[in-house]
Parts: C-alpha cells; sequence; structure tokens
C-alpha cells in the first residue's frame, strides 16, 4: 500500500506540471494559428487526463482484497493504463482532423519570440517530468508511471518537431507546420500501441519468468523428485506462480507439506517480485 501511495505523490505533481504546459502550448498555438503547436498541447493534455485516470486506477488498485476480489485490486493499475492507450488514440485522431481541415483551408501562421520562449518552457519542463517518472517508475515497480513516463517522452520529440515547423513557417513554408502534424501522429499511435500492448500482456495472464528456472530452483529442495505444470502470471512488481511438485509417496502429509513451503520459501527468496506461490503436490512415480 506504501508503493501505491508514493505513486499517487508522484502523479499528483505531474499532473500540475503537465496542466501547466498543456495550457501554454494550447493558448498560444490558437493564438497564433499554428496547428502543430495546438496539436502538441491537446497531446500534453492528454497527460494531464491520464494522471487523473491513474489517480482514480491507482486507489482502487490499493483497496485490500475482498469478497468480490479475493486476489486482490492490483489490475485495476493495469485498466488505468490501457486508458492512457485510449486517449492517446483519441488525441492522434484530432490531430489528423485539424490537419486536414488546414490541408483543406490553408491559413497563415503568426510566428513570433515568444512562440518559440513557450516551447523552450515547455520543453524543459517536459524532460524534468520525463526523468522523474521514468526514476520514480523503476523505483516503484509501476508499470503505470513507466507508460506514462513514455508518453511524457513522446511530448519531447513533439515539441522538438514543433519548433522546426516554427521555424519553418517563419521563413516562409507554413505547410511544413501541417507535415510536423502528421508525424506527431506517428509517434502518438505508435507510442499508444507500445503502451496498450504491455498493458495486455498483464490482462492476457502473458508468462513472467522463464518455467526452467522455477524448476532448477525447485528441484534443489530435498524431497522434490521432479516438478512440472510451471505458470506465472501477473505484471513484472506482482507475480504469482503454480505448479506441480513430485515427491516419494510414502513420505507423510505433514512432511510433503513442509516440502511444499521449502519450496515457495525458495522461490520467492530468488525472485522477490512473487507475491503468490501455489505448490501441487503429487506421488512421483518411476
Amino acid at each position: 500500500m506504501a508503493r501505491l501511495k508514493k505513486v499517487r505523490q508522484v502523479l499528483l505533481y505531474t499532473l500540475f506540471l503537465n496542466g501547466a504546459v498543456a495550457a501554454a502550448k494550447i493558448i498560444y498555438g490558437h493564438a497564433i494559428g499554428s496547428i502543430s503547436m495546438l496539436s502538441d498541447g491537446i497531446h500534453s493534455f492528454a497527460d494531464g487526463t491520464s494522471n487523473i485516470i491513474g489517480l482514480i486506477g491507482i486507489w482502487i488498485a490499493s483497496q485490500p482484497p475482498d469478497e468480490s476480489h479475493p486476489y486482490g485490486h492490483r489490475k485495476f493499475e493495469t485498466l488505468a493504463t490501457i486508458g492512457i492507450a485510449v486517449l492517446i488514440f483519441g488525441a492522434g485522431t484530432e490531430i489528423l482532423r485539424k490537419s486536414w481541415d488546414r490541408l483543406q483551408n490553408p491559413s497563415s501562421i503568426e510566428v513570433t519570440y515568444m512562440s518559440f520562449i513557450v516551447m523552450a518552457m515547455t520543453l524543459m519542463v517536459n524532460i524534468g517530468v520525463m526523468l522523474y517518472e521514468a526514476k520514480k517508475g523503476r523505483e516503484l515497480n509501476s508499470d503505470f508511471l513507466i507508460a506514462d513516463s513514455m508518453h511524457t517522452k513522446t511530448d519531447i520529440f513533439i515539441s522538438i518537431s514543433v519548433v522546426i515547423s516554427l521555424v519553418a513557417a517563419k521563413i516562409g513554408f507554413p505547410v511544413i507546420d501541417v507535415a510536423a502534424a502528421i508525424v506527431i501522429t506517428v509517434f502518438i499511435i505508435r507510442m499508444g500501441y507500445s503502451i496498450l500492448k504491455s498493458a495486455a500482456s498483464v490482462l492476457t495472464d502473458e508468462s513472467r519468468i522463464n518455467p526452467e528456472e522455477i524448476r532448477r530452483l525447485a528441484n534443489t529442495v530435498e524431497g522434490v523428485e521432479e516438478c512440472h505444470e510451471i505458470r506465472t502470471r501477473g505484471n513484472h512488481d506482482n507475480v504469482c506462480i503454480d505448479l506441480h511438485c513430485l515427491v516419494d509417496p510414502e513420505i507423510p502429509t505433514r512432511d510433503a507439506h513442509r516440502v511444499a513451503h521449502a519450496v515457495e520459501e525458495v522461490i520467492r527468496k530468488q525472485f522477490p517480485s512473487v507475491v503468490d506461490v501455489v505448490v501441487h503436490i503429487e506421488p512421483y512415480e518411476e
């Protein structure tokens, strides 16, 4: 629970910064008529919205197991991560729509020195947010924070492309503004796919640990003759394992139970991310 509380604190900090960055880009991009800057602002707004979704998802995920969710609520954090991907795809669609409208109805862009100052300041904020979230995501083993830092990292590349489009508009090539917006969309869709793929691997119970490593550990326990049907699932910091261990059919039930506990202990010691191990004991037949 302490981990999730720290994740919420990180999200609150980034929510404030993302909101300020989005407001600056959207307001100034609309004022000068730059579709790339406006699109970048929409993308930053999606960053802030994802923080809100994350706060809700993390709060639900922090709730203890209950009768309806005996295994806990951890997958709600993963659902929140999927919410980020949905927002990203929505932002990409909106940018494409605005780009098409601009191609149909060309208009001039009023580029000033303030345009570059706004982009430089927001770019520095984005770099700081990205580094902070990535660091905390690794420290707290939070898939959501890591995904959100990827979201912000893409925002940095987008901002750089906006600066390039502003320079092009300043020297008389405003069409590059639309081209930059399309490039932004490609980055956005690619990032959304990456986040969606990562979240789907958790929800579809993709294997997390090499079964051979678990088999090797289980076979080091005295009393285990063989080990098979090893399965793992969960996310990187919340792995669940179940396996079948074969023991001498003549040993007492109490001793077989002791072997199962020993297998669980050696696995947990080797893999700190494992939170649940279910060992099914079977009689060994040569």
